[in-house]
């Protein structure tokens, strides 16, 4: 019997092996997918269709979640959907050449609204103003995320609110508890302070690999920080290290402080920071490559212990397995600032708009009104997994965000409801969001890295492009 059940035990173990496989190449295919998939709405009305175009999700219930969404509209309204999914790094270029060739959609919904166009189309009168959607809904929402929509039109003269808050992500940390358990430490002993903080990692990947010479940790890497010029998330993280050291690129009333001499200092230190970790090689060499899914794959196939995310979607990619979900995936807040004030963990609230040319601009209101709806809102980002929070007050009292049976979106939760994020300062200046889509940051990081000039020198760079941005905005 003793052989029996051993081959029964090894029979489950392959099992889980496989069905965790299966996960992980799903999140990487829908996370790698570059090309817009359509979907197409049933109604048989023979009035023009609403186009949108919305943000390709990392997780597949994600794009079912919108797709159950628009259904259930359809039924409802009776008109017809043309829905269309991009990737975030394609979206923004999209938007810019329907609008160049004169046949944009109706409704875009952009993931990374703190480098799409929206602030400069409001600033050109592009979108159409959505105060009667927001406004009764104002209650509802924050300031803060207010203040995200609240755009300026500088034909009109007038600020206003010009997109629609649909949700919003923060950054956290994400790290593999086993690896620490297997050089003898535990959460509890990952330090609050700044510098201890990020030495401990350094010496989880040094014990790993000296107690692993024979295996494939002997490879691994503690740090997987994204420093690609094309990826959304190194600039996400060169910013929120910006924010660490208090360096202000922009002040919240939208001023550029760049020609302060604390301001370029500031950047050098940071570069600085980014080159000595890689240097000393606790960044993999890959890492200058990565696109945005690629520290996600990282780390689900453990070849980093940690990786900093700007939403859930590691977390509910390993959703079906219990076992990592709840035991062995960790979730981390960056640690306190190196001046020991708590830190603000950067913000971005994802936002729908709809532009001017549309010519279905009634028919695109009364969807987004739609989904504003609280028990709408609430269906869509539960059903699409949680790796997005909600923006209205109404849904965060749904006990799925607070439920301390899950350790990943009731800490995220935690996060937003204890006031320790900071949103972009978009709205305030528009000209910025341009900054963060050239990816400065990123030029700047591979400058120093790949072409190993001094961080001052790439300051230096990172400056001037930066001026001369804000130079060809002022030149129209």
């Amino acid at each position: 019997m003793a052989h029996i059940f051993r081959f029964q035990n090894y029979q489950k173990k392959i099992f889980k092996f496989t069905l965790l496989i299966i996960v992980v190449l799903c999140t990487i295919i829908a996370c790698n997918n570059t090309e817009e998939t359509q979907f197409i709405g049933t109604s048989s009305t023979k009035e023009n269709p609403l186009n949108i175009w919305w943000d390709k999700g990392f997780n597949p219930e994600e794009d079912e979640a919108l797709r159950q969404l628009v259904r259930n509209w359809e039924n409802v309204s009776g008109k017809k959907i043309n829905l269309l999914f991009y990737t975030t790094d394609s979206l923004g270029e999209k938007i810019r050449r329907s609008l160049k060739a004169g046949n944009p959609p109706d409704i875009v919904m952009s993931f990374k609204a703190e480098r799409s166009p929206n602030s400069r189309l409001a600033w050109d009168n592009k979108l159409v103003d959505v105060s009667d959607i927001v406004n009764p809904a104002e209650n509802l929402y924050s300031k803060a995320v207010l203040q995200t929509v609240n755009l300026y039109n500088n034909v009109e003269k007038k600020r206003s609110y010009y997109a629609v808050p649909i949700h919003q992500g923060t950054m956290h940390i994400y790290y593999w508890k086993d690896l620490l358990a297997e050089v003898g430490r535990s959460e509890q002993d990952i330090p609050k302070e700044w510098d201890a903080f990020w030495e401990f990692w350094k010496q989880v990947q040094d014990d790993l690999r000296a107690n692993n010479k024979s295996t494939n940790k002997s490879q691994i890497y503690s740090l997987g920080f994204t420093l690609s010029p094309e990826a959304g998330d190194t600039y996400y993280l060169f910013e929120q290290i910006l924010e660490a050291y208090d360096i202000e690129i922009v002040n919240p009333q939208g001023k550029l402080l760049i020609d302060d001499t604390k301001v370029r200092q500031g950047i050098i230190k940071v570069l600085q920071w980014y080159e000595n970790f890689y240097e000393q090689g606790y960044i993999p060499p890959a890492a200058i490559k990565w696109l945005n899914p690629d520290n996600n794959r990282s780390i689900l196939n453990r070849e980093i212990v940690m990786t900093p995310n700007a939403t859930l979607s590691i977390a509910v990619a390993m959703r079906q397995d219990a076992d990592i979900y709840n035991n062995k995936l960790g979730i981390l807040e960056f640690p306190n600032k190196p001046n020991g004030q708590p830190m603000r963990h950067l913000t971005m609230a994802e936002q729908a708009v709809i532009l001017a040319e549309s010519k279905n601009q009634k028919l695109a209101k009364d969807f987004l009104k739609y989904v504003v709806q609280t028990e709408v809102m609430k269906d869509y980002l539960t059903n699409a997994g949680g790796r997005n929070s909600p923006v209205l007050e109404t849904v965060w009292k749904d006990n799925f965000w607070t439920n301390p049976n899950d350790p990943h979106i009731s800490y995220a939760t935690k996060t937003f409801n204890e006031g320790r994020i900071r949103y972009f300062y978009i709205s305030q200046n528009p000209v910025y969001s341009r900054v963060l889509d050239r990816n400065v940051w990123g030029k700047a990081i591979n400058r120093v890295i790949v072409d190993k000039i001094s961080p001052a020198q790439a300051a230096d760079e990172a400056i001037k492009e930066i001026k001369l941005i804000y130079q060809e905005w002022e030149r129209g």
